[in-house]
């Protein structure tokens, strides 16, 4: 990361080889990271004054939207260098974001053989392995010895981007073993690839969901897995920088989904896009809680007689709402991380169950108590009721926040769907129409006092 002081000194620009000599001198990723922070007018300017090689090595580390600003502000000749550079999925997680006809034109400046790596990958539906794959690996026959096997290796695939395995295939590309680099630096030159390499091979294919090529990576410790297709062909490799990006793609987007967050918006978006992501949510939320003022709505004179129940609702909605978040929190996590499965659904169940008896015990105890020191003498009556339905509600709360996205896992859809906003307001309608329903019920039936 950059340090204080290289900060103070780079946000001087106004001697530009001083500049020039300070980014050149950098990590590729640390510029990238001050390039990004830089207002859009001068990030081209600072671009311009690294060299090819280190501008190659900066322009992988830049976001998507960065990355579309400087192919139009470049020369085409500089701009096809950059992306002839890339590795093949890289530059195709790039293609996704520029114009149709911009990717036809790069496309054609390509060599053959980068043109024929980046059409393969993007013929993959996304979120897929094929998607983000890449096709620079180590490839060896099976008849190679261990000195022949190295001898390739420096010959041939200096520029690949993994050469932690090799994997050997047969004459028809099928994956059959694979090597470690480490195996092969410690064997003697004389021994056959195929008396050493592993045929113990763990691998996905190419419409494997990126999500579970990320847990399988991480269950083996694996720095890159090969994917292969139907056939059982090597086509490519996942390594584990792709896995990280994986795996943070897929946490933001649930966290996002959980709090009523849509679309790409990072902390330093634009208020613009802050206000196109959230505002759809909200005015949903709205549209739910105008479900949840219907159930109060018919109540009014029972609030209007028993004035102590204006106090006590607001707590029902945030005590329900944050033990049902709970739960749905716990649940999308272990789902997420592949910690469970929807065969689990009746042991997360009695788990949850079995907490939320207890925390209902606590809860209702102490909504018992509040009721009665906020009552008026001839209203303490309200606190058993609102102690039964506080237990009430935090059964269903736990039930709902491990049902809802169980089921929608079982349905092969995406758990984190389920938003907190909407089990809070399923909970507030739920809870409300009980408790009023009741209170309603002791006034008209049993004629309790207010």
């Amino acid at each position: 990361m950059l340090t204080q002081d290289i900060r103070d000194l780079l946000t001087d620009t106004t001697d530009l080889n001083q500049l020039k000599w300070d980014l050149n001198r950098l990590q590729p990723v640390d510029v990238g990271d001050y390039i990004t922070q830089l207002p859009e007018q001068q990030r081209a300017i600072a671009f311009r004054l690294l060299n090819k090689a280190q501008a190659i090595d900066v322009f992988e580390y830049l976001p998507t939207e960065v990355q579309e600003e400087l192919i139009n502000s470049l020369h085409d000749v500089q701009v096809v260098q950059l992306v002839e550079a890339m590795s093949p999925d890289e530059r195709a997680e790039l293609f996704d974001e520029l114009p149709a006809g911009v990717i036809k034109r790069l496309l054609q400046e390509l060599s053959p053989e980068q043109r024929q790596a980046t059409a393969t990958i993007l013929g993959y539906p996304e979120g897929t392995a094929g998607r983000v794959m890449t096709t620079e690996y180590v490839r060896l026959r099976q008849g190679l010895t261990v000195g022949e096997a190295l001898s390739k290796i420096r010959r041939q695939d200096e520029d690949k981007e993994s050469i932690y395995y090799a994997y050997v295939t047969d004459d028809n590309r099928t994956l059959v073993r694979v090597v470690s680099l480490r195996q092969l630096l410690f064997t003697f030159p004389d021994v056959f690839i195929k008396d050493i390499a592993s045929d113990r091979v763990i691998k996905v294919r190419t419409e494997t969901p990126q999500e579970e090529v990320a847990r399988i990576m991480q269950r083996y410790d694996l720095i890159a897995i090969p994917v292969v297709d139907r056939e059982d062909r090597l086509v490519g490799i996942v390594t584990i920088d792709d896995v990280m990006d994986i795996l943070e793609e897929e946490a933001t987007e649930d966290i996002q989904k959980l709090a009523g967050v849509s679309g790409d918006e990072a902390a330093l978006s634009s208020p613009l896009l802050t206000i196109r992501n959230r505002l759809p949510w909200l005015l949903g939320i709205m549209a739910l809680y105008i479900g949840a003022a219907s159930a109060i709505a018919p109540f009014q004179s029972v609030i209007a007689a028993v004035p102590v129940l204006a106090v006590i609702m607001p707590i029902f909605s945030n005590t329900g709402g944050t033990v049902g978040i709970q739960s749905l929190t716990v649940t999308i996590r272990g789902l997420g991380v592949g910690e469970v499965t929807s065969k689990d659904t009746l042991k997360i169940l009695r788990k949850e169950l079995l907490a939320g008896l207890g925390t209902a015990v606590a809860l209702a105890t102490t909504m018992f108590l509040l009721s009665l020191i906020w009552a008026r003498p001839q209203e303490r009556w309200v606190a058993l009721i609102a102690g039964m339905v506080m237990a009430t509600n935090t059964i269903v709360a736990v039930t709902l926040g491990t049902l809802l996205p169980m089921g929608l896992t079982r349905l092969k859809l995406d758990p984190a769907l389920v938003s907190g906003p909407l089990v809070t307001t399923m909970l507030d309608t739920i809870g409300f129409l009980t408790f009023l329903s009741l209170i309603s019920l002791a006034l008209n039936v049993f004629h309790l006092p207010t």
